[in-house]
């Protein structure tokens, strides 16, 4: 019974850290409609797994690690506020299908590594998890259970919001004509580039 209690804690943990609108939610909304729900998906699993990654760091205390993402935040947040421009005008310069319902090629690999790299450069993550884990512990500390479990919920609920988004706004695919998608595309990389320069901005004042 514990043990179904703390995977679904990290269950909530998992879809309260993904459901926030921000790039990734972005991207994942774009793809689905422009590429169909597997696409949207497998960009969403990308940012699960790096969830997963820095729940992981935290939960298990593992501490060499979370120094080297501290020590090197800065650069890490360069380069996600650098890769969120590039998406952005390559999403802005993106090409629709030409028919209602054609097939756009799908690079499912490279949709995963783009999310997975760009949470994986919020270091910061790690102390929003510790901070999190810290605060639904045990009274008796957590063990490597307990934390095992936390972290697959984490990484179930992340998973499982971003299956329910793209698979939601995957329906609408096929009722997309030509010159809509080609407006999504111009305001969703607009979006995403946004965040982008917010980001280098942010790294410029600190």
């Amino acid at each position: 019974m514990h043990e179904l209690t703390t995977l679904l804690k990290g269950f909530a943990i998992g879809v309260s850290i993904a459901a926030p609108v921000g790039p990734i939610g972005v991207l994942c909304i774009r793809r689905s409609l422009a590429q169909g729900r597997i696409a949207g998906f497998v960009s969403g699993l990308g940012a699960a797994t790096a969830d997963a990654f820095y729940a992981a760091v935290a939960g298990f205390g593992l501490t060499v690690l979370s120094q080297f993402f501290a020590h090197y935040a800065q650069p890490l947040h360069l380069a996600g506020g650098l890769l969120l421009v590039y998406l952005g005008v390559r999403t802005a310069r993106a090409k629709s299908a030409p028919d209602r319902g054609a097939e756009v090629p799908v690079n499912r690999l490279a949709a995963y590594a783009s999310t997975l790299l760009l949470t994986i450069t919020n270091p910061m993550t790690i102390f929003m998890f510790a901070a999190i884990f810290t605060a639904v512990a045990p009274a008796n500390g957590p063990d490597a259970l307990y934390a095992t479990l936390l972290v697959a919920g984490t990484f179930c609920g992340s998973a499982a919001w971003w299956l329910t988004l793209s698979t939601t706004v995957g329906l609408l695919h096929r009722r997309i004509g030509a010159p809509a998608m080609r407006w999504i595309n111009r305001v969703s990389g607009g979006v995403i580039g946004a965040f982008g320069l917010a980001s280098l901005a942010a790294l410029e004042r600190a």
